[in-house]
């Protein structure tokens, strides 16, 4: 594979994935969808991915921006209903702030490029922001800086192949999924196009984590309770 001449593509797959993760309230948050769609299918990954693009566009052609925001509240934070968690943390540890976020915060120390705390409000780890460092960091490469191959090479084998795979199955199992359904059409193709690239294997299955109880001090539910059952024991030899 001529990996130079496929950046072009990846960056703007990347880009195009921005727009739909990224957790904004700016009225052109979608802007440049359309244009990234025409592109796309124009040179599709497959099949079924040409197909999801053009149920997206037309999704966008008769409802607009303003359904695709509705969707996409539904599923990442309608506390109505079940969301999809979309850190890696979460679906490394059952946590929303792990050691996945540390490991992307580091990466992303050895940058010059820094977290726009204005335009991401969740943390490093979500994959809003991991597809745009991405995309920043395949723009720096195109511009000839090689010493970002190593780092989007090891950004996508030690996070995003690790559990992208679950999250796309969570948001094409979500009931309230549409646009985002086919969305996740496209984005499972474009994973294997980026194993390719990375020559990775996809990872084996491993059990699904559930989100840890944690108490107001850091700890565990049972941590707690292993605790209190010590604290009481010792009360209990000091009375004896």
């Amino acid at each position: 594979m001529d990996k130079r001449s496929v950046n072009k593509a990846r960056s703007l797959y990347y880009g195009f994935m921005s727009k739909f993760f990224v957790f904004t309230s700016r009225e052109d948050r979608f802007d440049g969808i359309l244009e990234a769609l025409e592109v796309m299918m124009q040179n599709p990954l497959d099949e079924n991915s040409l197909e999801a693009l053009k149920e997206i566009k037309e999704f966008i052609d008769a409802g607009g921006y303003t359904l695709l925001a509705q969707e996409y509240d539904d599923i990442f934070h309608n506390p109505e209903k079940k969301v999809v968690r979309n850190t890696a943390s979460y679906y490394d540890e059952g946590v929303e702030s792990g050691n996945k976020r540390v490991a992307v915060k580091n990466f992303l120390g050895k940058t010059r490029i820094r977290r726009n705390e204005k335009e991401f409000k969740e943390n490093e780890d979500s994959v809003g922001f991991l597809v745009t460092f991405m995309h920043e960091i395949i723009e720096l490469v195109m511009a000839g800086d090689a010493s970002y191959d190593t780092l989007q090479h090891c950004l996508f084998v030690e996070i995003i192949n690790e559990f992208f795979d679950d999250f796309v199955a969570n948001i094409y199992e979500h009931p309230k999924a549409n646009a985002y359904k086919s969305l996740a059409v496209v984005l499972n193709a474009f994973l294997e196009f980026e194993r390719l690239y990375f020559d990775v294997a996809k990872p084996a299955l491993k059990e699904k984590v559930t989100l840890k109880a944690v108490t107001h001090k850091g700890i565990s539910t049972a941590e707690a309770k292993r605790r209190a059952e010590n604290k009481a024991k010792k009360a209990q030899g000091s009375k004896k």
